[in-house]
């Protein structure tokens, strides 16, 4: 007998046009994202956080996608070229960019509502009967099919998907709903400093995710009504949200772990120090996002490279890696790492110790290197000897960016500023 709940979950998913926001700069990443978008960030040995959103996309059968993109998008443009350009227009699938590009007069985008004002013509020319709006910095796995069935089944106008997360990381950094027993919100506050609490639940807020489902034409109608309304700020949580809740069906989803409908895996790896713990998480023996589940695929880009090397087998030269992750095109020469996380075409040169750190693509480690709790940005060369992670005064005075939990970030600008210091130190002294 044929599932007609799938088949009428599917029939939702080829009726949507899904819109990822991707423009955002991400500053609490610090110099993570001097040359890059958030979205565009390293995570997991091998992904981007892009490749979340997208892969949740195509694993719940919507096929036709847009990312918007403005802060600094040359290599978040230059990841989806190359991962996910091979979608067939003929055959009703597409994955496309969309840069800021003045459409409807003379500004970029000035907010999340704006970002997609600014693109209704393509996204009318698609003629879905639903948008989905998702935001392109959070990680985590999701069947969005879910989502609009439930969208549909509660004759939402718009529906808000969201989670449950403790005020005190809500206040200040996500927007929060109250609703009422058939999850309707509400009231809407946008980052607010004293959340409000679930009732029953204390110091526990219901926050939203920025992913959102509209009815097309409604979605239409208040984006240009907001777009007429001077002082306002172009965004779906300011603006848009707050002007519709009494007058318009607008319902919550909660977003929850449909294997125990517990509280799923999704992380904001919006600060340096949530960043190093979620990459973290991978190497534990079991951790909750399950990258290795064959049934839900996080989709990506790789060069084609060789296996990770291990060589060396003295009793003080040992190449090996325990409790840790990592890439293709790796190789540990007689150095121990352990549990971190290599990105793709890492070299540890030998009679190095690498503790609880992420390691971006292309860095190249020197002998006797000794780094703990740290995140080493793309390409950066560490010289020999080097100590990252035991003295917070001596990273600092390196001119490397320590985060509040301690976690050391070092960057290949950072590297050439400290070469050069000590190219200056060294003519001072010969002078």
């Amino acid at each position: 007998m044929p599932n007609y709940a799938n088949r009428y979950i599917s029939n939702l998913t080829r009726e949507t046009y899904a819109l990822i926001l991707a423009g955002g700069r991400g500053s609490r990443l610090h110099e993570l994202t001097d040359w890059r978008a958030k979205p565009a960030v390293y995570f997991g040995g091998k992904h981007r956080i892009i490749d979340f959103p997208l892969s949740n996309c195509i694993n719940s059968g919507i096929r036709r996608v847009g990312i918007a993109t403005q802060y600094k998008s040359h290599s978040l443009i230059r990841h989806v070229n190359r991962a996910w350009g091979h979608f067939k227009k003929e055959l009703g699938e597409s994955v496309e960019i969309l840069p800021a590009s003045q459409r409807y007069g003379d500004e970029w985008y000035c907010g999340t509502a704006d970002a997609v004002f600014q693109n209704m013509d393509i996204i009318r020319h698609e003629l879905p009967k639903f948008v989905m709006i998702l935001s392109g910095d959070h990680v985590y796995r999701m069947d969005y099919g879910a989502l609009l069935a439930k969208h549909v089944e509660t004759g939402a106008d718009m529906t808000v998907c969201c989670i449950e997360v403790p005020c005190e990381e809500a206040a200040g950094t996500f927007g929060v709903m109250t609703v009422d027993e058939d999850k309707r919100v509400r009231r809407f506050d946008e980052k607010p400093k004293e959340p409000t609490a679930i009732p029953g639940k204390p110091g526990v807020c219901l926050a939203s995710m920025g992913n959102y489902v509209f009815n097309t034409e409604f979605l239409f109608e208040q984006l240009r009504k907001d777009a007429q309304k001077e002082g306002s700020g172009r965004d779906f949580g300011h603006d848009i949200i707050p002007a519709i809740i009494e007058e318009h069906h607008v319902y919550a989803f909660p977003f929850r772990d449909p294997r125990h409908e517990g509280q799923p895996y999704w992380r904001d790896v919006g600060t340096l120090d949530s960043f190093w713990e979620a990459n973290m998480e991978l190497v534990m023996p079991e951790p909750q996002l399950d990258l290795y589940d064959p049934t839900w695929p996080i989709w990506t880009y790789q060069e084609q490279l060789p296996p990770a090397k291990f060589i060396f087998d003295d009793d003080d030269r040992r190449g090996m890696a325990v409790d840790s992750t990592v890439s293709g095109g790796c190789i540990i020469s007689g150095s121990v790492v352990r549990k971190s996380l290599l990105f793709s075409n890492v070299h540890v040169h030998s009679y190095c110790e690498i503790e609880k750190s992420v390691v971006l693509p292309g860095v190249v480690i020197g002998r006797h290197c000794k780094i703990r709790n740290a995140i080493i940005d793309r390409s950066c060369h560490i010289p020999e000897g080097m100590r990252i992670g035991y003295d917070e005064q001596e990273d600092l005075h390196n001119g490397f960016r320590v985060s509040k939990k301690g976690i050391v970030l070092v960057t290949r600008d950072m590297m050439t500023a400290l070469k050069q210091k000590s190219k200056d130190n060294k003519a001072l002294k010969s002078a």
